[in-house]
């Protein structure tokens, strides 16, 4: 029987669906310093490891994650820095590892067919419990009964299907996801379906949690819900984890999805906006629209601490930047200044010991 599945579309989805348009609008039109969208990129991706992770019960907080993964630590991982246990920091190395295989795909790419394969969910799977799994169920469906408990409690709270059903439900499943029926569902319901799907059907002894979100992510990658890859919807989740799993398990016993997709949207709402404000709140968005037509520029990372800090504080002398800046050569602090005035980003006023920079204001633009 082909799949089916069962819900109605109602206010609060089309009223978050509008605001994730809206704000998906706004955070992929602005004119962002190349050089802050990948601090951004770096930012969501580490919240992605760390609370995707830390959802199913990772012990690592965000600052232990950005060690492990922080790549000026050498050419591996800095772990030896980490007090943790190795299954801990493996999950951390494991799911970067899914997020880069994630990188591999472009919206172009099938109009995002090619991210909703058996062949795919697998791999996902493979690179998620690499070393914490036998080979044998590493990228590979469960061959085995199992149940889902309540962590507290210990009660069962939910059955999955049985291991002999586990294929033919996933074919069933990607089947209608690259149907015509399957495409004619706007991709962020498409993309809350799957992930709940692959939560019920549970194909693996472990790791189905984060395999289903990464692959709900890829798919809103692929329909163009990258927004510069700039949020993290497992920070949503992992802050509320009581609300993620009733939402989940609000579906069993009708099979209607709609309460789930209700839940699903509003989180990728909440953050969208989050990311929205974000970018509005930098000024020099708006700077870079009014002096330079929205034209992209680079800076480099002093150069972007000089204009943070007057963002911050609204001027920057020369005292102050031999604060923020200890080790750095006065010429070459004034070398990163002067291209700042030529790329019409800041203005200089005095002279001596008395000058000051300034964000330059667009001209008849108001702020």
């Amino acid at each position: 029987m082909p799949y089916d599945p069962k819900y109605s579309i109602t206010n609060q989805i089309l009223k978050n669906v509008g605001s994730i348009d809206s704000a998906r609008e706004v955070i992929t039109s602005a004119p962002l310093v190349p050089a802050w969208e990948k601090r951004f990129q770096t930012e969501a991706r580490n919240k992605i490891i760390h609370h995707g992770t830390h959802l199913e019960g990772n012990d690592l907080n965000l600052e232990e994650v950005e060690d492990i993964l922080d790549p000026a630590s050498g050419p591996g991982p800095m772990v030896n820095t980490v007090i943790a246990r190795d299954r801990d920091i493996t999950e951390i190395i494991n799911y970067r590892s899914v997020m880069d295989y994630l990188d591999t795909f472009t919206p172009s790419e099938a109009k995002g067919e090619v991210g909703l394969s058996r062949h795919i969910l697998m791999e996902m799977h493979r690179l998620t419990v690499k070393g914490l799994l036998p080979t044998e169920e590493s990228g590979a469906y469960r061959t085995v009964k199992v149940v889902i408990r309540n962590t507290e409690t210990k009660e069962i709270t939910f059955r999955p299907p049985g291991p002999l059903d586990v294929p033919f439900l996933v074919d069933e499943l990607f089947e209608w996801m690259i149907s015509k029926e399957g495409k004619d569902v706007h991709p962020l319901l498409r993309a809350g379906i799957l992930h709940y799907e692959l939560v019920r059907i549970h194909p693996f002894t472990d790791g189905n949690g984060r395999t289903a979100r990464a692959m709900a992510l890829l798919l809103l990658f692929l329909e163009g819900y990258e927004v510069k890859k700039f949020f993290a919807l497992e920070e949503y989740y992992d802050l509320h984890p009581e609300e993620y799993y009733a939402a989940l398990q609000s579906v069993a016993g009708t099979g209607q999805l709609t309460s789930w997709l209700e839940y699903f949207t509003l989180g990728i709402a909440i953050e969208f906006n989050r990311v929205k404000s974000l970018v509005q709140k930098l000024s020099l968005d708006l700077h870079l629209k009014s002096t330079i037509g929205g034209r992209q520029i680079t800076l480099t990372s002093r150069q972007i601490k000089l204009v943070e800090y007057i963002e911050r504080h609204g001027e920057i002398s020369m005292g102050n930047v031999r604060e923020l800046l200890p080790d750095v050569s006065e010429d070459t602090i004034l070398r990163d200044l002067r291209d700042l005035v030529t790329k019409n980003l800041l203005v200089k006023k005095g002279s001596t010991k008395g000058t000051r920079y300034y964000l330059k204001s667009g001209d008849n633009h108001e702020f």
